[in-house]
């Protein structure tokens, strides 16, 4: 009865079962380790959040490049303020004001983007208290550039002279006359009259939409290795029937019937003109 399972079209069926099976169960696998990454990254950004104020500052030197582990930790540099930007539509405790960026000039002519705090409402470059003269040295939590459209960062362009949208080392590259980090600090304490930026969550690491379709695309994957084996059972069981059925005379054999219409089609006479 399970004869036909050895046919071709059988081989191609199981063939193609055995390696669906596998690859689907592979990719929920690794949709449910990226899920899992995201979780880890989101407890240790949170981790990194709550202890920003409290952890000993480290030289900032040996916390580049910025990374998952090291977004958020509190760093120092020492150098002279120089250029000055604003980065517009920032909300803070609920409402919508403006950061205060200063480049701080470090040994090695580079710059390093301090976000010395935040103002409410429009930007105005006159309300903006003016940096520290002389050297300084500045405490913060260490932050990775953002990226324009993500985590709520404004990727509007056309914005007035001394205006920035996004604390990024790419886009700020052409607004002055040095080469700035590809990384930035928030102080732990803002300049007078102004409140501390709290550090944020690196890109790609909160518990955002992202992170359930992770775990969305895993279920997917499984009930696609769990369908596969349905089709197949299905298929088998159709079969099967089929095949018992013949054996009782419930279906005549096709090469039968054949012959009997070949034999009738030849025993009609063909009509006379």
């Amino acid at each position: 009865m399970y004869r036909f399972l050895l046919t071709p079209r059988w081989w191609g069926i199981n063939v193609f079962v055995l390696l669906a099976i596998p690859f689907c169960v592979f990719m929920g696998s690794w949709q449910l380790g990226r899920f899992e990454d995201r979780v880890q990254d989101h407890r240790t950004a949170d981790k990194a959040a709550s202890t920003a104020g409290t952890d000993a500052a480290r030289p900032l030197a040996e916390m580049l490049p910025v990374t998952t582990e090291t977004s958020g930790e509190q760093t120092t540099a020492k150098g002279r303020y120089g250029e000055q930007l604003l980065v517009p539509g920032r909300e803070l405790d609920g409402r919508r004001g403006y950061y205060v960026l200063t480049f701080l000039r470090v040994d090695g002519g580079k710059a390093l983007p301090v976000v010395r705090g935040w103002l409410p409402g429009e930007a105005d470059p006159a309300k903006a208290p003016a940096a520290p003269a002389g050297e300084v040295t500045v405490t913060g939590a260490l932050q990775a550039s953002e990226s324009p459209g993500s985590n709520g960062v404004s990727s509007a362009g056309g914005l007035p002279a001394g205006q920035t949208a996004a604390i990024s080392s790419a886009s700020l590259v052409n607004l002055v006359p040095y080469a700035p980090y590809d990384a930035w600090i928030t102080l732990t304490r803002a300049d007078a009259g102004m409140k501390a930026v709290p550090p944020t969550a690196p890109q790609n690491t909160g518990l955002d939409l992202k992170a359930f379709q992770n775990l969305g695309y895993t279920g997917e994957w499984f009930v696609f290795a769990g369908f596969v084996v349905f089709m197949w059972f299905r298929l088998l069981r159709r079969e099967v029937e089929f095949a018992r059925d013949a054996e009782l005379g419930l279906f005549p054999d096709l090469s039968e019937q054949r012959s009997e219409d070949d034999t009738t089609t030849t025993a009609t006479p063909s009509p006379t003109v």
